[in-house]
């Protein structure tokens, strides 16, 4: 199978939050349902490095290291006995313009170009760890303070509800979905001691996220991460006439 994109994916940030599904039904590919844990619908708030950016395995001088904050939820689609779970998003952020009009002209994807920064600091027992993006003149932020010792997330856990998501589903149009599969391995964790949160959700996002705003996190999650894989193929998803 041949690897469309490369790359390094560290400090993931996972801020998770329990959302009302009715809000996230408009922006459902059509094929999928949302995934639940425990009978209840969650969106996650990420942020993340990318590290040492292959396309086609050809570097991207300049362009290969960034942050990345997305907003995300969980989606499912079953085939005969075989569960695919994935992920839908609201949109992804980056600095750098070229990187996103590639990914969404070819993809379809939803990136927006922001300027955005982070800090990392390490200490003896705990590491802190924070990625800025800047809206409206404004500095958003996430703010995370864990142990250095990383460990195995539980079996059947929130955090690998979470992180174990391999696939990818994009709303073409109302009739036509793609899909398409990340690989990397399973991730550790790190335990969260701290954090803090400063998000304008209906400004970033839409109005239709503006609970957020008001919501603690369910929970908030660190991986360690590791290099990713997602795959050149992507599968379009026909449900009845599809307009071009």
């Amino acid at each position: 199978m041949a690897i469309f994109l490369k790359a390094n994916w560290e400090n993931i940030i996972m801020v998770n939050y329990e959302i009302d599904p009715e809000i996230l039904r408009p922006f459902l590919p059509k094929g999928v349902t949302i995934d639940l844990f425990d009978g209840k619908a969650y969106i996650s708030l990420v942020g993340f490095m990318f590290k040492k950016t292959k396309i086609f395995n050809i570097p991207i001088p300049r362009f290969g290291t960034f942050e990345e904050i997305n907003l995300r939820f969980y989606v499912k689609r079953e085939e005969g006995y075989f569960v695919k779970r994935g992920v839908v998003f609201i949109n992804e952020t980056i600095p750098y313009p070229l990187v996103a009009w590639v990914a969404n002209w070819l993809y379809k994807e939803h990136y927006t170009v922001v300027p955005t920064k982070h800090f990392f600091s390490k200490f003896e027992s705990t590491q802190q760890l924070q990625f800025e993006w800047l809206l409206n003149k404004k500095w958003n932020s996430i703010f995370v303070e864990t142990e250095t010792k990383s460990k195995d997330m539980e079996p059947n856990s929130f955090e690998e509800f979470i992180y174990q998501h391999y696939y990818g589903y994009t709303k073409v149009n109302e009739n036509a979905t793609e899909e398409y599969r990340l690989q990397h391995p399973r991730w550790k964790v790190f335990p969260v001691t701290n954090h803090a949160i400063n998000c304008d959700f209906s400004t970033m996002y839409g109005n239709d996220f503006s609970v957020l705003n008001h919501t603690q996190p369910k929970a908030v999650f660190v991986a360690d991460g590791s290099a990713v894989k997602i795959e050149w193929k992507r599968n379009r998803l026909k449900f009845g006439y599809e307009r071009n």
